[in-house]
């Protein structure tokens, strides 16, 4: 980790210290609607003066909460979340690619999902592969998808090794995939094979979660 990195990790954990506690917790959720003075607080919370300067201060040291003083009464102060207050809290670290690789076993429908919703909300390249290719993508992966509005890849499924770069940022999103591949690498979401029961409810559990995890993954990749 280099030293911009453990900076932007210190960071965060101070954050969380902070937010650990209940009433400082209790506090930013309340400035997340607006602006309060420390009188203002101290009604809402019920707490005595002391001890909720002592929790002001722990927020404004860890880069939660900034005040700044009235432009009526000059005596009073305000506190607000500081800009970019909340960015980062939620665990995972950010990482670059130059392409996105999905691989299930059939390359016929989770990872041809995974791919059309990926090209949906990130700019980073994506593709999809698979161990053992299928002939053609799984109707129940068509339907789906076209039920939800989703364009898939007018490709046949492909073997690994003729898709694979290197550099590729690598997501399983198949067991049989990730198990079968010790060096695979990457990332590995377990997504359950829809084509096993092959209903349309197992279809649309498998587009729900890929999507899910799909939206949780773009904003922390960027392009190399």
């Amino acid at each position: 980790m280099d030293t911009d990195q453990a900076d932007v990790f210190r960071a965060r954990v101070a954050k969380h210290a902070a937010l650990a506690d209940p009433a400082r917790l209790r506090i930013v959720d309340l400035l997340t609607l607006g602006d309060l003075s420390p009188t203002e607080l101290q009604a809402e919370l019920g707490m005595p003066s002391n001890l909720l300067s002592h929790h002001l201060r722990t927020l404004e040291g860890s880069g939660l909460a900034v005040r700044h003083r009235s432009e009526a009464d000059k005596r009073r102060s305000y506190i607000r979340l500081a800009a970019g207050a909340l960015d980062g809290l939620a665990p995972g670290g950010e990482h670059s690619a130059r392409r996105v690789l999905f691989v299930c076993t059939r390359n016929s429908a989770r990872s041809q999902l995974a791919t059309a919703l990926w090209q949906q909300v990130s700019d980073i390249p994506a593709t999809s592969a698979g161990t053992h290719p299928a002939d053609g993508i799984a109707s129940g992966a068509i339907s789906v998808a076209s039920r939800h509005g989703v364009a898939l890849a007018d490709v046949r499924p492909r073997r690994l090794d003729e898709v694979a770069h290197d550099d590729d940022f690598v997501v399983s999103v198949c067991d049989n995939a990730h198990e079968g591949i010790p060096n695979l690498g990457g990332i590995h979401w377990s997504v359950p094979d829809p084509l096993r029961l092959n209903t349309e409810l197992a279809f649309e559990t498998a587009y729900a979660e890929i999507a899910s995890r799909v939206n949780d993954l773009a904003p922390r990749l960027h392009a190399a």
